[in-house]
């Protein structure tokens, strides 16, 4: 899938919560949370392959930046060895673990998620393979790949689980949610259980279909006819908003040798506008779209696009980093293609660009589309204790995961007029105390009153205004 965007999330949409939360268990100041003989950070780097980068304090918490030795290939360890870089959010030993991944870089900085929170527990947060530093030297992309990434997982979780002996559970949103149910499928007894966010289920490649019915109608056709009138017209306005932005490319740097040219940039950068928009705005922040972009001027285009798509995204600067994500996005996660029934043909010059367009031509891409068909099969009919969570006006959920008349103790919850930063916060209420209570319940923390009642689910920690703020980094790249 190529177009997520404009904001990355780094930690994606788990980073934080949205209300409040009741009170915590207290940690015991430090936080060591270990035997009465043996500190924590001692009993991490007993482990072998692991090494550290740097302890940051937290109040509460121990928090480490870890180093683990992985190898390149898991079919085969003799091919050679990297580091993947981990971080471990320590509270006690005591607590369960809450097994995060972006799908992309890790944060260094102290973060909780969402069912970090709920469950007043540990967080082992793991670097998505061959994203830097978590890359091998030589890279050999054949081994990036969703059963290589999983077992990574397994590797770490196995590592740990001698220190952090009480449930786990995994968890990540976007890409790090299609990265947990993916190391379920392959891994399925490693977990207690899986909540993943706003995971993308692209199933069939060449049908999207569904995206095109979802942008026909989401929010509210004045939002949709706004939206879709700046798209049109900063193609119609082509030559003179791409003389802008030559200036824009000289002035910042930027160079287009991946994608192959300035013009085919300009054109995806302004294809996925709408998706920008729905994914990371709310309905309500329509009224910052140019009302009457017919009679709008060119910065007033440029701005709104700029400030929605971004206009570095798809420049060789903008696409580096996200080169494993696209490579993935080519080889086994598929990509949506979407329609543009507002926008006269000869507009669009080359349409939604695939995978193939932003990874360098040194790096061999095949597809392989019996990787997600696999993976949407095996959760219809084997899912346990698994917690799907989208927002309803989050393009990505268009596809989502669904689960079948196998799955046990299972769910898929949408969050009404959310977008891709949906959570359990922003359910109904109803389903959010379900879904806090199954969370606990997978956890082994849940009360007597909440198994009795799951009405009565509450997160168990606090909300920490620093440790649970929502990382955004602007990125400027469409991808999940």
């Amino acid at each position: 899938m190529r177009k997520a965007l404009r904001w990355l999330l780094a930690l994606t949409v788990l980073i934080g919560t949205l209300g409040t939360a009741t009170a915590a268990t207290a940690a015991e100041p430090g936080a060591t949370g270990t035997d009465s003989t043996t500190d924590i950070k001692e009993r991490l780097l007993s482990i072998p392959g692991m090494s550290l980068v740097e302890e940051k304090p937290y109040t509460g918490y121990r928090f480490f930046v870890l180093n683990y030795t992985q190898p390149v290939d898991h079919r085969n360890p003799a091919k050679g060895t990297f580091q993947q870089r981990i971080t471990v959010l320590h509270k006690d030993v005591s607590r369960p673990t809450v097994f995060f991944t972006s799908g992309y870089n890790v944060s260094t900085t102290p973060r909780r998620s969402e069912p970090t929170q709920i469950v007043d527990g540990n967080q082992v947060s793991l670097e998505y393979r061959f994203f830097t530093p978590s890359r091998p030297a030589p890279a050999d992309w054949t081994k990036l790949d969703i059963w290589q990434a999983a077992s990574d997982q397994h590797r770490v979780f196995k590592a740990l689980k001698s220190v952090y002996g009480e449930n786990w559970i995994s968890t990540g949103g976007s890409k790090g949610g299609m990265t947990a149910t993916y190391y379920e499928r392959f891994y399925p007894r490693d977990m207690d259980g899986v909540v993943a966010y706003v995971a993308p289920n692209d199933v069939v490649n060449k049908e999207d279909s569904a995206y095109d019915r979802f942008f026909a109608r989401v929010g509210t056709k004045e939002c949709r006819d706004r939206l879709n009138a700046v798209q049109r017209e900063a193609l119609v306005r082509r030559e003179p908003l791409e003389k802008k932005y030559a200036a824009y490319a000289e002035e910042n740097g930027l160079t287009f040798k991946t994608i192959g040219s300035l013009d085919k940039a300009y054109e995806a950068t302004v294809l996925d506008y709408v998706w920008g928009y729905w994914q990371y705005s709310l309905l309500k922040d329509c009224d910052q779209i140019p009302a009457d972009a017919k009679n709008a001027t060119d910065d007033d285009i440029w701005n709104s696009v700029d400030t929605i798509s971004g206009f570095s995204a798809y420049a060789d600067q903008g696409l580096t980093t996200y080169t494993p994500y696209y490579y993935q996005a080519g080889t086994q996660l598929g990509a949506p293609t979407i329609h543009f029934p507002h926008i006269e043909k000869s507009y669009v010059r080359y349409g939604y660009q695939p995978p193939r367009n932003f990874v360098p031509r040194d790096i061999p891409m095949k597809f392989q589309p019996s990787a997600m068909r696999d993976v949407d099969t095996w959760v219809r009919h084997n899912a346990r204790q698994m917690l799907f969570v989208y927002g309803q006006n989050d393009p990505w959920g268009a596809e989502p995961f669904r689960v079948g008349k196998g799955a046990k103790d299972s769910y898929v919850m949408t969050a009404p007029g959310m977008n891709h930063g949906a959570n359990v916060a922003g359910l109904v209420p109803e389903q959010k105390a379900l879904a806090t209570a199954r969370i606990l319940d997978w956890a082994g923390v849940a009360s007597s009153a909440v198994r009795s009642d799951p009405q009565a689910a509450k997160p168990l920690a606090t909300f920490d205004a620093k440790l649970d703020k929502r990382d955004v980094q602007r990125e400027m790249t469409l991808r999940p």
